[in-house]
């Protein structure tokens, strides 16, 4: 195995693995030494690979955050794949390019502003793990931006104000930026939670746990919260920061959501099929939804 950088500062390839083998210690050791390093590791090749293969492999480094039932599904059980894997395509149920004014699409409008996943769950989540399947011939390209280089590249005054700050993470606040009107449901489904504003990598290295999940500063004016964590993402997603993945089929791109944001982009949506699934794990905890009444709290 082999592994390659990316970009400049962060971000790289794994080549020579093979996720239809059970994965072994070698493999479990190389990836989280490369993810503790670059925080977004692209393992290529893996066409051959199916969603079994796909769970079994993300297990291997963390229990799942299992995905919270939203309503979307319109009291369907039917599937297009496993219970365990997040859907980050436009296909409707059948496998067909979906209506542009469906319910999925306009939740996934607000995947394009720069964000780390389930920031706003009471579990820490640990990765994301999203797998090609069917990738656009033209744009599409899934932009991350790593922000323990924000964090180190702050002034020492903006360091010292922010230090022990902490913000409130909610779904909607995300979803009301793009238009998402269903914001009600969100909000019985998913309470929001409060996150350090700065935590420390996997690496060691401290980062700015930010993106458009993120609501407000506690204990700080709203506006002027708001204002402040908007500064701090403009700052961590400069142009030269952003590692932009072109999409390759077969590719599963893995990213540390306690280090990194990043954002879908464009591409035509009503002409071309994607189909990306993801994982998401966590550092601990059982297997779970979000919007599952978590172990300490049943009734």
């Amino acid at each position: 195995m082999e592994v390659r950088p990316l970009h400049p500062l962060f971000a790289a390839e794994l080549l020579g693995a093979d996720l239809a083998k059970e994965p072994d210690s070698g493999l479990i050791r190389t990836v989280e030494d490369a993810m503790a390093r670059y925080a977004v590791l692209v393992i290529r090749d893996q066409g051959h690979v199916g969603d079994e293969e796909h769970i079994r492999f993300s297990r291997a480094f963390g229990p799942l955050e299992l995905p919270p039932d939203l309503g979307f599904r319109n009291g369907t059980r039917k599937r297009r794949f496993a219970a365990e894997l997040y859907d980050a395509s436009n296909l409707d149920v059948e496998g067909n390019i979906a209506a542009a004014d469906s319910l999925n699409r306009r939740y996934a409008k607000g995947n394009e502003q720069f964000h780390t996943d389930s920031s706003f769950n009471d579990l820490p989540t640990k990765w994301s793990l999203l797998f090609g399947h069917i990738v656009t011939p033209e744009r599409g390209e899934t932009e991350f931006v790593d922000t323990r280089i924000g964090y180190e590249r702050l002034p020492q005054e903006m360091k010292d104000r922010i230090e022990g700050l902490k913000a409130e993470h909610n779904v909607w606040r995300s979803r009301e930026k793009t238009g998402f009107s269903d914001v009600d449901a969100l909000k019985s489904a998913i309470k929001a939670v409060v996150q350090p504003l700065v935590r420390t990598s996997a690496s060691g290295r401290k980062a700015l746990y930010i993106g458009s999940h993120a609501d407000h500063i506690v204990g700080m004016p709203i506006e002027e919260g708001r204002a402040l964590l908007e500064e701090l993402v403009e700052r961590s997603t400069q142009p030269d920061m952003i590692y932009a993945h072109k999409w390759r089929q077969g590719d599963l791109v893995i990213w540390d959501n306690r280090c990194t944001m990043h954002r879908a982009t464009m591409f035509d949506y009503l002409k071309h099929k994607r189909d990306l699934r993801r994982t998401t794990i966590n550092e601990y905890g059982p297997e779970r939804a979000a919007n599952d009444k978590p172990a300490h709290a049943a009734a």
